[in-house]
């Protein structure tokens, strides 16, 4: 019977053609039968895939033969390629869209001017010997924290990580710059950005966590500092890393506790809203505020 995972990695390395490495991307991934999305940029490559476990392990070794992608920590889970639509492989100017990619400087070793990479342990640490200077900064999209998050964690209010730049600029962290912030979302990817972009704005000492909330799940659980399960973005969309996982999340109708996130009623919105079993039904007859407003500013354009 054939063993079925989903494998999550980035690796910042230069890329002198990512054309050609999209081309062999493709091929590669076709070949093996995978599913998922690679995104191939001048600064890296990013990828969740899903197939059979010895077809990822083929990938995963040939895609290591690049220059640059040799070192990359590849997180394994529970799943299959049928968690994901298609294949999916794209040239992209940013590995992660948050619209400033001269703000990135990679070299072999990988980003230049990140936060400093800390392992799950090391975390908990830090926490340990500096208790109340230490603020978690999530670096994901703010419905992500919906469900699960680190305890006291900033989340900012971010849709896309387009806003992130906005939001650090905003003035509303000024009081965060001489904290020790530890940045994390998911993998890790967005935090090897985010560092840089918080550091150049006068955040001192920014850390990361060394394979993002996945590696602190695996090493704790939710025995540790973070609580909730995580969002994931495939079909599962969410992932439970013990039995022991608090629901945090709230129905948006009735504030029961849910993990369940639908779309908008809008098909050509994307924004997820979370609801219990019990409102199914309103989720799939309404539409998220954004849809709303949107629809009355045409009404009323409309009627003048």
């Amino acid at each position: 019977m054939a063993i079925n995972k989903i494998i999550l990695f980035y690796a910042f390395a230069p890329v002198a053609d990512p054309t050609a490495v999209r081309l062999w991307q493709l091929a590669l991934a076709e070949k093996y039968g995978l599913t998922g999305r690679v995104i191939v940029a001048p600064s890296g490559i990013n990828a969740t895939l899903g197939g059979r476990l010895e077809d990822l392990k083929q990938y995963v070794k040939t895609t290591r033969q690049y220059p640059g992608f040799g070192s990359m920590d590849v997180k394994w889970s529970q799943g299959s390629g049928a968690d994901f639509p298609r294949l999916s492989v794209k040239v992209k100017p940013e590995l992660v869209a948050f619209g400033a990619p001269e703000e990135v400087v990679v070299d072999r070793h990988g980003v230049v001017n990140g936060g400093q990479h800390l392992e799950p342990e090391e975390v908990n640490s830090l926490v340990d010997e500096l208790g109340d200077d230490v603020v978690f900064f999530d670096g994901r999209n703010a419905f992500e924290a919906h469900i699960g998050r680190f305890e006291g964690a900033v989340v900012p209010d971010t849709q896309t990580t387009h806003d992130f730049v906005r939001e650090l600029e905003s003035g509303k962290y000024d009081h965060l710059k001489d904290k020790h912030i530890v940045s994390y979302c998911t993998g890790g990817v967005r935090c090897e950005i985010l560092s840089v972009l918080m550091k150049n704005r006068g955040f001192e000492n920014v850390y990361q966590i060394k394979g993002g909330i996945v590696r602190y799940g695996e090493k704790f659980g939710t025995t540790g500092l973070w609580k909730g399960p995580l969002y994931v973005f495939d079909k599962r969309m969410v992932h439970h890393f013990d039995g022991e996982t608090l629901t945090l999340g709230r129905c948006c109708v009735c504030e029961a506790p849910t993990e369940r996130f639908l779309n908008c009623a809008d098909p050509g919105c994307k924004r997820l809203r979370l609801y219990c079993d019990e409102h199914v039904a309103v989720a799939q007859s309404t539409v998220c505020t954004d849809c709303s407003e949107r629809t009355q500013d045409v009404t009323y354009l409309k009627s003048h």
